[in-house]
């Protein structure tokens, strides 16, 4: 069967809201990323076939053809076409698999899979809250939906609350693990694990190159002081993830290509998974996706090098790791969304970025990456370090 290499995977440092991001249109950071892959590889950019670019909020800067935008605004000629995708959280995880299934088919040679999203300028949940405000239809939730499954919305909070209460976890469990996310990308970030992955991205005042969100000085104490989001829960904003604006991609391209051009790959993709589940506790797919990929690809949890599953809330990769019997220790080797932040759109390719160097400056060979995502759907996505 044919294969898809990853030539480069580079990311933004994160944003935080109001941060040192907060003045880039998000056209111009995604087209930070695509220069980047361009520059790196040293591919001619009149090459790239298509670039397939993840956006959830696709409102305001966001909006009209953002990945085509992306590309008008890049070094990339203007005859290289772009497509936006909406998978939720795992958009630009999906773009990874769209631009690997067109390599694989021997449609197209060179992709650039991204994404981006700039939470302070396009704020979620933006695309729905003008028509709420204005009083324009129901929300997406129509009434044979509700009927179905009982609900007349479809929370990310409840569903975490829910999976916390499935699998057990109280506040502190919760709350330890998000201070090891700040703790493990704080020493990820002084030892410059994140240097050869992190383009920079000029603002006022110099160049964006650190990950503003990480909490050098948390507590549990201060973990466990912030106000938790509902009476008698357990999910604070401290043990969730933190809004981030950022842009990432990798480079996609098939054997023939990577001949073509004199690229050196850096990865290839293993298996592509994508599954759907229960849309009511919503986030808890990714446990049963790995079942699925792991079955697919002939492996065990055990041959997994390195996993990067995304902290939406700590419950989520708690869950998962307890689900597959995982090792603790090759989770989020360099801290997660809690402490790095989640822009949404481009978490898909920002944590694939940080997993292929994590595997390589560590000798080892596989990664697998999942994340959950809105309406109960989860991508997993195999990788083999070279």
């Amino acid at each position: 069967m044919a294969e898809a290499y990853i030539v480069e995977a580079v990311r933004t440092a994160g944003g935080r809201r109001n941060g040192r991001l907060a003045g880039v249109h998000p056209a111009d950071l995604a087209a930070t990323v695509l220069n980047a892959l361009i520059d790196r590889s040293g591919i001619d950019p009149a090459a790239v076939d298509d670039v397939i670019l993840g956006c959830v909020t696709q409102a305001g800067e966001q909006a009209f053809a953002f990945a085509r935008n992306a590309v008008l605004a890049s070094k990339l000629p203007a005859s290289v076409p772009a497509v936006t995708i909406d998978r939720q959280c795992g958009s630009s995880q999906q773009a990874v698999h769209f631009a690997a299934q067109a390599v694989m088919s021997g449609t197209q040679d060179v992709v650039i899979a991204a994404g981006a999203e700039s939470m302070t300028r396009v704020p979620m949940f933006s695309n729905l809250s003008f028509h709420q405000r204005e009083g324009i239809g129901i929300g997406p939730v129509s009434p044979s939906i509700a009927a179905r499954f009982g609900v007349r919305e479809f929370s990310q909070f409840q569903g975490a609350e829910a999976i916390a209460r499935k699998h057990g976890f109280d506040r502190e469990t919760l709350d330890r693990y998000a201070l090891e996310s700040h703790r493990r990308a704080a020493a990820a970030t002084d030892g410059g694990a994140f240097a050869d992955e992190i383009v920079p991205v000029p603002v006022e005042g110099g160049l964006h190159v650190r990950d503003e969100g990480i909490r050098y000085d948390a507590t549990l104490e201060g973990i466990g002081g912030v106000k938790l989001l509902q009476e008698g829960g357990v999910i604070s904003a401290a043990n969730a993830s933190q809004i981030c604006d950022g842009a990432s991609g990798v480079l996609v391209v098939s054997e023939r290509a990577l001949k073509a051009h004199g690229l050196t790959p850096i990865a290839r993709i293993v298996d592509m998974t994508v599954t759907a589940g229960d849309p009511v506790i919503m986030l808890e797919e990714p446990l049963f996706a790995t079942d699925r990929a792991l079955a697919k690809a002939g492996l065990s949890i055990d041959d997994i090098d390195l996993y990067e599953v995304n902290e939406a809330f700590a419950p989520v990769p708690l869950a998962w790791l307890g689900h597959v019997g995982g090792d603790p220790a090759r989770l989020n080797v360099n801290g997660g969304a809690i402490a790095l932040g989640h822009p949404l759109g481009a978490s898909g390719t920002k944590l694939m970025a940080t997993l292929i160097h994590a595997l390589r400056a560590r000798g080892k060979r596989y990664g697998l990456q999942t994340m959950c995502e809105g309406g109960g759907i989860a991508n997993v996505t195999i990788v083999e370090a070279l």
